[in-house]
């Protein structure tokens, strides 16, 4: 952990009880993220990817500390500190009303445009909605600052009297962003921001949260599961899988020298518009994904890896760092190089 430290996220677990039978006991336990740890500094970005089911939105939606009012029933493990100039907040520990002063400071972009603002109010009323909660502007201070964030995000301040459905699915998230930035928040939670989008449009509201995040000086954690979007934006890289953290490191280290076996699969999959390249080997997984309900013992990967030994059923491989930044939840990376 560096002194530019903005959250520290250490042995983080979310379970989910499944409950079933007439008496609607506990019968089983969705392990949605099972203890994982990385951090994200001041002014940076980390992108997380992996397939769909990995715990990616889980742990985003833990780090703004909402799973509490989505499932009332949810076990949150672990600490998610945050380093604020006024001291450091574990938000793990907090309850509801402890935490309405720090929600300001974080704040989420959702994954679909069409269903994160509310159809019955204007994008002045969304945009202004968390100013009248956490600031205490006044209603011309308000307007003002909602006509400069539009105009920061591309679009117009006249549009601020329109609904919702007037907008494309690009400006609504254009929308989003700017409620997201309205209090000035040191974090930002982008879940899939883009993979609702037209490709045409994903590159403008890309290079948008670029230059949001270069002038506003805000961090992001941008979800997602295109590795080439990841790669473009980030600074840092976690690669999930199946609740488990499988590899961390600098973005460029871990998309063009990936170390896990999961994360070479994952890069092998992405399309590359080079001629030249096209015959580059795909590795293709074999069998499904595990049900979080019921793991594999040992590493989660091992039922799908090519290079899985036997000693992979025995314990939960360390998280440990195989150079330097560069951390690798797979002992056998140390022992062989990774010919796949």
């Amino acid at each position: 952990m560096s002194k530019n430290t903005l959250v520290d996220v250490k042995n983080l677990s979310v379970h989910f009880p499944v409950h079933g039978g007439v008496f609607s006991k506990r019968v089983a336990t969705v392990k949605a993220v099972d203890g994982i740890s990385f951090s994200i500094d001041k002014k940076q970005i980390v992108g997380m990817v992996g397939e769909s089911g990995c715990g990616k939105t889980t742990v985003g939606r833990a780090m703004i500390n909402i799973l509490k009012y989505i499932s009332p029933e949810v076990e949150v493990g672990g600490s998610i500190e945050y380093h604020f100039d006024d001291g450091i907040v574990d938000f793990a520990k907090l309850k509801a009303s402890e935490m309405r002063k720090y929600r300001s400071r974080v704040q989420m972009i959702f994954q679909d445009p069409y269903a994160s603002l509310n159809p019955r109010m204007t994008v002045a009323q969304i945009i202004s909605e968390p100013l009248q909660l956490h600031t205490k502007m006044n209603a011309k201070e308000q307007r003002d600052r909602v006509g400069w964030l539009l105009d920061k995000v591309g679009l117009q301040p006249e549009q601020a009297r329109r609904f919702p459905h007037e907008f494309s699915g690009g400006q609504r998230q254009r929308i989003g962003i700017a409620r997201a930035l309205a209090t000035n928040p040191d974090l930002i939670i982008c879940d899939e921001p883009v993979s609702a989008l037209d490709v045409s449009i994903q590159a403008q509201v890309i290079n948008l949260m670029m230059d949001i995040q270069d002038e506003f000086d805000v961090s992001y954690l941008f979800i997602a599961h295109d590795l080439s979007v990841v790669e473009h934006i980030s600074d840092k890289i976690a690669v999930m899988y199946l609740g488990d953290m499988a590899e961390y490191g600098d973005a460029q280290d871990v998309y063009h020298h990936p170390r896990h076996p999961y994360s070479k699969a994952l890069l092998s999959a992405v399309p590359l518009p080079d001629p030249s390249r096209k015959n580059r080997k795909r590795i293709v997984l074999k069998g499904d994904v595990p049900t979080p309900l019921n793991k594999p013992s040992g590493c989660a990967f091992r039922t799908r890896c090519p290079i899985a030994q036997p000693s992979c059923a025995e314990s939960k491989p360390e998280f440990k760092e195989h150079a330097k930044d560069h951390f690798v939840a797979c002992p056998i990376v140390e022992k062989k190089a990774l010919n796949l």
